[in-house]
């Protein structure tokens, strides 16, 4: 506060800035809702389950899509890895081919 200017900077004294933001989530009615997406087969039942986990996604408030999404990344992750460790056991050495 300065001389010149006395009640300049004391408007917002005793005043809650975040009381303003509170409110409540509006529920959302259930025709608003985009419809479910038939995603096609990929060949691998597994990622197709793990895929399927996506469904979840329209009835689910958009602060726990990420948990969602993090779960769907985790298996799929786990099924490529599960995958690579499958060719590296077909996958021989250059020196071991052809000796007992």
């Amino acid at each position: 506060m300065n001389e010149e200017y006395p009640h300049h900077g004391t408007q917002d004294e005793g005043q809650d800035p975040y009381a303003e933001r509170e409110w409540a989530r509006a529920p959302v009615p259930a025709d608003s809702q985009p419809p479910a997406i038939e995603l096609p087969p990929t060949g691998d039942d597994r990622v197709d389950a793990a895929v399927a986990g996506l469904s979840r996604l329209p009835g689910t408030p958009a602060d726990e899509h990420v948990a969602v999404l993090e779960e769907v990344h985790g298996q799929l992750r786990d099924i490529l890895g599960e995958l690579n460790e499958g060719q590296d056991r077909l996958v021989e050495p250059d020196g071991a081919k052809g000796q007992p």
